[in-house]
């Protein structure tokens, strides 16, 4: 058992990742924001927002003071915006409840608004030595393919016995540096090795000791049989300009798609939205070509439908936006890139994407 995780040490120390922004520290806050973004988003788009979000908020106190707005802002074009909110309620309740300390132990952590069983290993090992195994999707990879685990890892049951078949890797007097170095290690297999499709398998360190490698069944772990159906829905959006060029933006629902950002109306359906709005000053709207927009489980045809309106045009619970200039709202990341084109500023070269 130990072989395996003195493996992963050595692979990791002289093969592994060491340019991350994040690596090297042992400041729980910083190990935390990276965990949370870096779930289920590649690190090469994780990189600039980690950076952005410690220029805006270099402390705990400092995220948890900003208004929820500002940070969801920030966090806009990242996706999966849920997690922005916990970051910023468990930063809060941080301040409030524990002055500003993370708990030391896995268990503790996992009482927190939005950290799960796997993030609290990530910041309990590399924060606080503590002896735990992270379970992230790349690491179960990782391990069922080398016990050629064969249960399916939809289920609860299945899942809770693989991480204990993780635990009994780590040597009992494993010291805090082999903790950090093994658990960056399981990452950076399962990112940079062990791939989900053509996995570099003469790279990795545990070769020869994995079943599914010496059973030729890579393509078969992990098992997850689960299948979650995919739908495409058809949203039509209300597009509001004013003579000045300002749009008219709305807070979403605090639950659902794009819940706490600001998005363009929707309507029920194409005869509504090509229904003028009071106060119209033409008879026809603007019908843009359809965006389609992947999220993880369903596919949105977004339809915007532009309407010009007076200057005196009423409407509460929203805001006009300059679309030409800093808008300083959490927005969707391709209703943000629409407008940034359509106001003769191209979307930033960031090389991000979102939901």
């Amino acid at each position: 058992m130990s072989d395996f995780f003195r493996s992963v040490v050595g692979w990791q120390i002289q093969s592994g990742r060491h340019g991350l922004p994040w690596q090297g520290s042992h400041d729980p806050y910083r190990v935390w924001l990276s965990e949370i973004m870096l779930q289920q988003t590649q690190v090469s788009a994780v990189r600039a927002y980690y950076e952005r979000f410690l220029d805006r908020f270099p402390t705990l106190e400092a995220l948890a003071a900003a208004p929820e707005q500002v940070v969801m802002a920030l966090w806009s074009g990242l996706g999966y915006y849920r997690r922005a909110r916990h970051l910023h309620r468990c930063a809060q309740v941080l301040v409030a409840q524990r002055h500003g300390q993370f708990p030391r132990t896995s268990e503790e952590l996992q009482q927190l608004p939005g950290i799960g069983p796997s993030t609290a290993a990530a910041i309990a090992a590399f924060c606080f030595g503590e002896r735990i195994s992270i379970m992230d999707g790349n690491v179960q990879r990782v391990l069922s393919r080398w016990l050629a685990f064969d249960r399916d890892l939809a289920q609860a049951p299945a899942a809770k016995t693989l991480w204990a078949h993780a635990q009994a890797l780590i040597p009992k007097d494993a010291s805090h540096p082999q903790m950090v170095a093994y658990t960056q290690g399981l990452m950076d297999l399962g990112a940079t090795v062990c791939r989900r499709t053509k996995p570099h398998c003469v790279a990795c360190p545990v070769q020869h000791p994995c079943q599914a490698f010496n059973q030729g069944r890579l393509a078969d772990f992990p098992v997850k049989r689960r299948v979650l159906k995919r739908r495409t829905e058809a949203w039509w959006l209300l597009v509001l300009r004013r003579p000045d060029g300002r749009l008219w933006l709305e807070p979403r629902p605090s639950t659902g798609i794009w819940a706490g950002l600001h998005a363009f109306p929707v309507l029920p359906d194409a005869d509504q939205a090509g229904m003028g709005p009071e106060g119209a000053l033409a008879q026809a709207p603007i019908w843009h070509e359809p965006i389609a927009h992947d999220l993880t489980h369903r596919g949105l045809q977004l339809h915007l439908v532009e309407w010009s309106v007076a200057m005196q045009h009423e409407r509460s619970g929203g805001c006009w936006i300059d679309p030409a200039g800093d808008i300083g709202l959490g927005l969707p990341a391709p209703l943000r890139r629409w407008i940034r084109q359509r106001s003769g500023h191209p979307p930033k070269a960031s090389g991000l994407s979102g939901a």
